[in-house]
């Protein structure tokens, strides 16, 4: 449930590459698809939208492949990084382990699985980016 996106990855986003109304529209079909619900806890309430990506590790590129709606929970445990360094990490932690129904340890392995893929990652100079799901 952890994205570490690689450090020279930051700030590529849809939100911020789209004009405005094209990521409206494809934020609002997230929520649409997602039926009122969180697509990983299934929680009811504010929907925030989610970009998932995937990593060619061989061939050096940063893959869109969906826009989910996801709860502010889940949220803050996919960017557990961003939520560690806005000093939010237990209620983070508390969520992951409840969905995930795991314990302490399980979490803190899952966590190192995701950090070991972040810094293997950070070893590329530069990512290419396929947004061709679109």
């Amino acid at each position: 449930m952890f994205q570490l996106v690689p450090d020279g990855c930051w700030y590529t986003n849809l939100r911020s590459a789209l004009p405005r109304a094209v990521w409206d529209k494809l934020r609002r079909a997230a929520y649409a698809r997602a039926g009122g619900r969180c697509s990983i806890c299934g929680a009811r309430g504010r929907l925030e939208a989610h970009e998932v990506w995937s990593y060619d590790d061989a061939a050096h590129i940063q893959k869109l492949e969906d826009v989910i709606a996801v709860c502010p929970a889940c949220h803050a445990v996919i960017h557990i990084g961003r939520t560690q360094l806005k000093g939010d990490i237990r209620a983070a932690e508390e969520h992951f382990m409840k969905v995930n129904d795991c314990t302490y340890a399980e979490y803190r392995a899952a966590l190192g699985e995701a950090n070991a893929a972040h810094i293997r990652r950070n070893r590329v100079p530069e990512w290419g980016l396929d947004i061709s799901k679109l």
